[in-house]
């Protein structure tokens, strides 16, 4: 729903620019050039002109090699950085794995922790939990000295996203609300390239935790790997790219070098859209198979929601069989749910689904009856509407366990265009169990 920061909150459902402030002499692209409490905070403006909404300021540099800061170094770095900004009202992020730091930055102001080794140190943990900053745990195989001295994964994706829910459980165990957590997969944090790459295509398992997902890859080694761009001070465009893309699948918060470039390509992110996909007729399956006759023909669905213009399937649920609704005297349906971002206004876009059920032998006879295929519209964000031919968010949606027990697996806490929450307190109708 929002993401809690100290006296700032953030929206979820709008992508939040976190511009990068390295008060240190040495960071990968963009060492020294902002060293010294002046060029600090003319820097920091400028980010925030461009459009900016948090300030992350680093006293030490953890790029892949780099040997720890002295402590009170990166408190003269930046405590009076932080100070500077959160008095004249910045949201002020400390990127920190040090509790001093941590602890000193937010009595000067901060309204963030952002700890790269993930909170591991109990101490920073019992901070955490005492005071009200809102938390980035990121993931972190190993430290930054020895991190890339060949990491290996079983599955990347995996392994990193049982370790960010485990990591945020126990805070939440500490004494942390929930809604002050956002989760960091750490690219380029003990991954090579390709794991790098393999986690970045991969958010949308991250946006299934139900916290706010970072998106920290501006001018990482991935990416001029997979570019083909030595120079880091050169990777911006492809860096906006990349986090446009972490957006459309479910980031929150993106953390950039450049803002201008960032901002300018997240003008292009598509409404996020809740599509929900059911059958209890089976064109195909023999006695036995009537359910996955259903899968089938969801599959098929599926598919042709594929070739839907300017349109992108993100996540789709698992398949769930449930109870008929409304019009109890038919066979049971199988039901799923698909996230999908799209450029089509929601009008145009019912009609390509309208197509997508008739070509699958949708008969429209009895209301809420048997059907091979229907597809509704549960949500399309940014769109309220309620017109004799489309009602959006969906008006029967909080009450069907078909809709709700996917979403929920999807998006937790999903906030839907007319800020209403999802939640299961009114659930009716269509008992759902996940096949």
């Amino acid at each position: 729903m929002t993401w809690k920061c100290g006296s700032f909150e953030f929206d979820e459902r709008i992508p939040v620019i976190m511009g990068i402030l390295n008060v240190t002499p040495d960071s990968f692209s963009d060492g020294g050039t902002h060293d010294g409490l002046e060029p600090a905070l003319a820097h920091a403006k400028a980010m925030l002109d461009e459009g900016a909404h948090i300030i992350d300021v680093g006293g030490e540099s953890t790029r892949p090699g780099s040997d720890e800061v002295a402590l009170d170094e990166e408190l003269a770095r930046t405590v009076e950085v932080v100070r500077a900004l959160a008095a004249q009202g910045v949201c002020v992020s400390i990127d920190t794995r040090h509790v001093e730091v941590a602890c000193a930055c937010v009595e000067a102001g901060a309204s963030i922790v952002n700890d790269v080794s993930g909170f591991r140190d109990p101490a920073m943990v019992e901070f955490a939990a005492a005071c009200d900053a809102g938390l980035v745990v990121m993931h972190m195989k190993g430290e930054p000295k020895t991190m890339q001295v060949a990491p290996e994964y079983d599955d990347v994706v995996a392994e990193v996203r049982d370790y960010l829910r485990d990591r945020a459980a126990e805070l939440v165990a500490a004494g942390v609300a929930p809604e002050r957590i956002c989760i960091d997969p750490g690219p380029g944090f003990g991954k090579t390239p390709s794991q790098t790459l393999e986690l970045v295509r991969n958010f949308h398992e991250f946006a299934r935790l139900g916290y706010p997902v970072m998106c920290a890859v501006s001018r990482k080694s991935f990416i001029g790997w997979a570019y083909h761009i030595d120079e880091p001070l050169e990777r911006d465009e492809a860096s906006a790219a990349e986090a446009l893309m972490a957006c459309e699948l479910g980031a929150t918060v993106v953390r950039v070098h450049n803002v201008a470039a960032t901002a300018k390509a997240l003008e292009q992110l598509r409404p996020l859209v809740v599509l929900g996909l059911g059958c209890n007729i089976a064109l195909v399956g023999e006695d036995g198979e009537e359910r996955e006759g259903k899968i089938a023909q969801l599959n098929h669905a599926i598919t042709q929601l594929c070739s839907v213009p300017d349109s992108q399937i993100v996540d789709i649920s698992s398949f769930y069989v449930s109870e008929p609704a409304y019009y109890e005297d038919q066979d049971e349906f199988v039901n799923a749910i698909v996230l999908m971002r799209t450029g089509v206004p929601p009008r145009e876009l019912l009609d390509y689904l309208h197509t997508i059920e008739n070509s699958l032998g949708r008969v429209r006879t009895i209301e809420n009856g048997p059907r091979t295929c229907d597809i509704d519209i549960e949500d399309y964000q940014m769109y309220v509407v309620d017109t004799d031919v489309l009602t959006l968010p969906h008006p029967r949606t909080l009450e069907r366990d078909f809709v709700v027990k996917p979403l929920s697996e999807l998006r937790p806490n999903f906030v839907f265009a007319d800020g209403t929450v999802l939640t299961d307190r009114h659930v009716r109708y269509g008992k759902a169990e996940r096949i």
